[in-house]
Order: structure tokens, then C-alpha cells, then sequence
């Protein structure tokens, strides 16, 4: 479990708050990241590390987009 934080602390997953929490069989991963595809490479990186446990995913996306109205100023 400590080279999985570790590689989760590192290179460019490294300023990101994700924990990885073993349970059981099972390891829960949470956290927020900015995009789908940094998601999907936490979860390759848990894989990776911790194969043969089931992961749990509890990662929240948050997409930057922009507005779609302007603001109003007064």
C-alpha cells in the first residue's frame, strides 16, 4: 500500500487529492481530479499496484467548462 501512495503522490497524479483505502478484499479509491482521462489513470496506477483487489471507484470529475450565460452585474 505504500508504494501505490507513493506513486499516487508522484509525477503528475501527484497534486491531486486522491486516497486509496484497502477494505477487506476491496480497496475504495476518492477523491476529486480535473478530467475523465486523469481518472481513468489513478485508476490504472491502483490497478496496477494493488491487482487481484476489487476497486471501488468514488472519484469526483470536475470538468472545467465554460458558462453558458452571461453574468449579470449590478
Amino acid at each position: 500500500m505504500a508504494h501505490l501512495q507513493d506513486r499516487l503522490a508522484s509525477e503528475e497524479l501527484g497534486e491531486l487529492g486522491v486516497r486509496a483505502e484497502v477494505r477487506g478484499g476491496a480497496v475504495l479509491v476518492t477523491g476529486t481530479v480535473p478530467s475523465a482521462r486523469c481518472r481513468d489513470d489513478v485508476l490504472e496506477v491502483v490497478r496496477e499496484e494493488l491487482g487481484g483487489l476489487e476497486v471501488h471507484c468514488d472519484i469526483l470529475v470536475t470538468e472545467p467548462s465554460s458558462p453558458d450565460h452571461a453574468e449579470e452585474l449590478s
